[in-house]
């Protein structure tokens, strides 16, 4: 396979929903009894009829994220660069027809911004923008890994699809890893939800993952925006990417993201409503699925939820989260992508990891293991 478009293009949406509504409970339970699953196994999981088994499905995640991953969670702050954005995307508020006032951090100003998240603890970061090429592009996301660098174990980003050529730059430079969501995989309505910019190319977008995987990035996480369509079925085709993404590059670590639609300016409501049972249910079939998957939990989600999914299997989690740039200190009235929901400092949750019988842990990975 040359990329994931080839794999993609065996599946129809509409199918995929049909074997999920026609999932048996005794299909159900036939997965949870089995100790090598496969992405068929992962549909029925993902069914309606599981939702019946819910209560057995977090016992067995618990118990599966414990045996790989042990009693820990990793903790992450994320750090915005830029509001500016090329796109129109009807669920962002970075949306380029939101006319609010835009915002993108000189060196100054990310240094002061990185040394509010230094004295939170935070030592993995994640540099986040609006997708706007020619103000926030190559060029600027070298210059900050390499001012930031220095003062933090890990880099992570999460900004517009770019080159192969250019991943292997910033490689290079000493990013550890790259996020990027397909948002959708239904591909017939995909326009609809980016009428505009480059995000706008469907195709682009699907074999991001590829150009990572050949730049040799250490680790990639995928996921979908939870509310645009039925999240049984786009989950079931992010967990396809997943599943190809590991077979062509094995040597590459996984993570997957499970953003639900919040609140920000100018965007749509959702489409699909996912509830926090659905949610678990989702975690779950992921975690029984794939053991070595990392799964991630930012702070879009409320505390109740994040409370309990520390021992119901989330490995990472983010914390005392800001999502507008300068936020932390610069300029904290600028234009936010989404409003958080678990507002909790950084402290306040590593309290809450311990007395949950969990370790917060703020370091397992520095540049040099790499030669980075």
């Amino acid at each position: 396979m040359n990329s994931f478009k080839e794999v993609f293009e065996q599946y129809q949406w509409d199918e995929i929903k049909a074997r999920l509504e026609k999932v048996t409970l005794s299909e159900v339970r036939n997965s949870l009894r089995k100790t090598n699953r496969t992405l068929d196994d992962f549909l029925n999981l993902l069914s309606p009829a599981a939702s019946q088994e819910l209560e057995l499905m977090a016992n067995i995640t618990r118990s599966l994220t414990q045996k790989r991953f042990g009693k820990t969670i990793q903790l992450y702050a994320p750090l915005y660069l830029s509001n500016e954005c090329q796109n129109i995307c009807t669920y962002c508020g970075f949306s380029l027809d939101n006319n609010l006032r835009r915002k993108t951090l000189s060196d100054t100003e990310l240094m002061i911004e990185a040394s509010v998240l230094k004295s939170m603890g935070v030592k993995h970061v994640l540099l986040v923008s609006g997708e706007a090429n020619k103000i926030v592009g190559v060029p600027y996301f070298q210059n900050a890994v390499r001012l930031l660098k220095p003062h933090f174990s890990n880099i992570s980003i999460e900004v517009q699809p770019l080159e192969e050529a250019e991943y292997r730059l910033l490689h290079e430079e000493g990013v550890h890893s790259v996020l990027v969501y397909q948002e959708t995989y239904h591909q017939e309505v995909y326009k609809e939800y980016h009428p505009k910019g480059k995000k706008s190319n469907f195709h682009f977008r699907l074999e991001t993952p590829d150009r990572i995987g050949r730049a040799g990035i250490h680790k990639m996480g995928l996921g979908v925006l939870l509310g645009l369509e039925d999240w049984r079925v786009d989950s079931f085709f992010n967990a396809l990417h997943i599943d190809y993404l590991q077979k062509q590059y094995w040597k590459s670590k996984f993570s997957v993201s499970f953003p639900r639609l919040r609140p920000a300016e100018g965007i749509i409501e959702p489409n699909f409503i996912m509830e926090d049972k659905d949610l678990l249910q989702l975690i779950c079939a992921y975690r029984i699925w794939n053991e070595d998957l990392e799964i991630s939990i930012s702070t879009r989600e409320n505390e109740n939820f994040r409370n309990h999914i520390i021992a119901l299997g989330a490995t990472t989690m983010s914390a005392g989260s800001k999502t507008n740039p300068g936020g932390y200190a610069v300029d904290k009235e600028s234009l936010e992508q989404f409003e958080t929901s678990d507002e909790r400092s950084m402290e306040e949750i590593k309290d809450i990891i311990k007395k949950s019988g969990y370790d917060p842990v703020m370091k397992d990975w520095d540049s040099v293991y790499s030669g980075a």
